[in-house]
């Protein structure tokens, strides 16, 4: 093979490695290209996906443009593909070398440039994710501008008043974990941090730029602008419980949702001492607790997808009931009981103090008897019971139940207006309405867009101690572009040929990362105003905008209509085949 390889046009040099990739071989490789004054290089190896940065790193250490070097991937499409045919596997092995050698003649330098970083982050919500995050780079000395659309701090972590054993979140700083308190202090931290800049009732209307230079218009209540330049954002919108009409939500006041009955809970055990903020009262709540509950997982939504916190919440509110009244009745309906790690000794604590658990499938859903709306407010002590009907499949036969109350577990739904913030920003959401990542495992905090990352329950339905978590993961990656003065710009990118450009809006319309835009102003083919423009900070090299051009106006650095030429045309004269 290597014997081959040094027969083909152009080649000065070859030779057979036994591990290309190693530290010796990568350092061996930047003295040959020194001794025999190499101009290109080509590697045949393995996947230029992997290692491709690590042979460019060679070049670059003896002085050559990364931009120089071809890769031939005779591992995934010779050796493993064609184990069990030598002759044939080197045959093709030979076709790739030979194409890649033809290409590597072709090849131009890449160049690359230098782009200012704004030390400053963007994060666009103003719950306890967006707070942790703001907190965690402006304790690395970042500018952080926080923006809330509503007119308070703290998002959903305002409804929570009890956490679940399990959560060992505050348990480091409070004897008896409150997460209320634990609000207030993170409040206070933000609202009087000196490099936190807090926008109350603002919403994100307009961004541009890329990362580590992005500018935003916010508009606040007064429908004022405000410009701010950042080099990151961080999306932390959260999201809100679901509140349907199923099983007469809104119409019946004793069927009410796990965040009311948190609220009923908290009132009953606060009210004495009198420090319950008034904006947390339910209507419905009282001094004596119903006796007879029954609770309704899987509501709405979450017939379609598994919102996480839905278990664990009845179970806690289901304890926390029993703590107050260990006389006091409570009966789940469920489809699946899901309280992963070790959220799964709530469940068992729940059946060790008397909890009863019914299991329902799709062919036989709970059913209550409908009754007329009211606007009774009385307490619900003095209401009659509603009744609740469920197939038992143990029993095999229908229960009714006489619930004081009925609570349904309702899941987290995207945050209102996500839709439009993904459309400002140019990100994706997932089917159900949740920013999806760039990949699941690889980059689980990040956008594809560069530079842009999610944090907290904007992303999926978090616990406290997973909001706060990812919180600090996204603002530790924003911190990386922030941490630099300057970013490389460049690389394999597309590059427009505005004399050849028609502003025909392909590439605009094809792009998945919406880089393209047409610049005004030019004088393009047929006297055209406006020709096509990449910004190379913001182009990801996917090539999507080459293909699709009609005019040939646009180059993907690396794989120029030449280059790719030249290896079809190899391949094509090893085949005798004529076009």
């Amino acid at each position: 093979m290597t014997d081959y390889a040094r027969s083909l046009p152009g080649v000065a040099h070859a030779e057979n490695n036994l591990y290309t990739c190693s530290q010796d071989s990568i350092n061996h490789i930047a003295q040959v290209i020194q001794e025999h004054d190499l101009n290109r290089v080509v590697v045949a190896a393995c996947t230029p996906r992997t290692h491709e940065p690590l042979f460019q790193d060679s070049l670059r250490a003896a002085g050559l443009n990364p931009g120089l070097f071809e890769m031939a991937n005779i591992r995934n499409q010779c050796s493993w593909v064609h184990s069990n045919n030598w002759e044939g596997a080197t045959r093709k092995a030979r076709d790739l070398v030979r194409a890649a050698v033809a290409s590597a003649a072709c090849l131009e330098p890449i160049r690359t440039t230098q782009v200012p970083v704004h030390h400053a982050a963007l994060i666009v919500g103003g719950g306890v994710a967006g707070m942790t995050a703001s907190l965690t780079l402006a304790g690395q000395g970042f500018l952080a501008h926080l923006v809330e659309r509503t007119g308070q701090l703290g998002g959903n972590l305002r409804t929570v008043h009890f956490l679940n054993d399990s959560d060992g979140t505050l348990n480091a700083k409070h004897e008896t974990p409150n997460p209320q308190a634990y609000l207030r202090e993170l409040i206070d931290k933000v609202t009087s941090h000196p490099l936190i800049n807090v926008y109350l009732e603002t919403e994100l209307v307009e961004t541009g730029g890329f990362q580590g230079n992005f500018e935003s218009r916010l508009r606040d209540v007064n429908n004022t602008l405000i410009t701010i330049q950042h080099g990151a954002t961080i999306i932390a919108t959260g999201g809100r419980e679901y509140r349907g009409d199923e099983y007469g939500l809104g119409q019946d006041p004793q069927v009410i949702t796990q965040l009311d009955f948190e609220a009923m809970l908290a009132d009953k055990e606060t009210r004495k001492q009198g420090d319950l903020p008034s904006d947390i009262r339910h209507p419905t709540s009282n001094l004596q607790l119903p006796t007879f509950i029954v609770m309704i997982q899987c509501i709405g939504p979450a017939e379609k997808y598994c919102a996480r916190m839905c278990c664990t919440t009845a179970l806690k509110n289901a304890l926390k009931l029993k703590e107050l009244d260990p006389d006091a009745q409570v009966v789940i309906l469920y489809k699946d009981m899901r309280t992963y790690g070790f959220k799964e000794r709530l469940y068992t604590e729940a059946r060790r103090k008397g909890i009863l658990f019914v299991r329902y499938d799709d062919a036989h859903k709970p059913a209550i008897d409908q009754r007329p709306p009211t606007t009774d407010q009385s307490p619900i002590s003095n209401l009659q019971p509603l009744t609740v009907k469920v197939y038992d499949p143990s029993l095999r036969r229908e229960l009714t139940l006489a619930a004081d109350l009925l609570v349904l577990s309702t899941p987290a739904v995207p945050a209102e207006g996500a839709h439009e913030l993904a459309q400002v920003l140019k990100v994706p959401l997932d089917l159900d309405g949740w920013f999806l990542e760039a990949h699941v495992k690889l980059r689980p905090v990040d956008f594809a867009t560069d530079g842009i990352f999610m944090a907290g329950m904007a992303h999926y339905p978090k616990f406290l101690d997973e909001a706060i978590a990812q919180a600090q993961a996204a603002a530790a990656r924003a911190a990386t572009i922030l941490s630099k003065e300057t970013l490389t710009a460049g690389g394999v990118v597309a590059v427009v040929d505005a004399e050849r450009c028609v502003g025909c809006l392909t590439c605009v319309r094809i792009c998945p990362y919406h880089v393209p835009q047409i610049q005004a102003n030019f004088a393009g083919v047929g006297g055209v105003i406006g020709a096509a423009f990449i910004e190379m900070a913001a182009c990801h090299g996917c090539g999507s905008c080459a293909a699709e051009c009609p005019a040939k106006a646009i180059t993907l650095v690396g794989y120029s209509d030449v280059q790719l030429g030249a290896k079809v045309e190899t391949l094509f004269e090893a085949l005798n085949v004529k076009r």
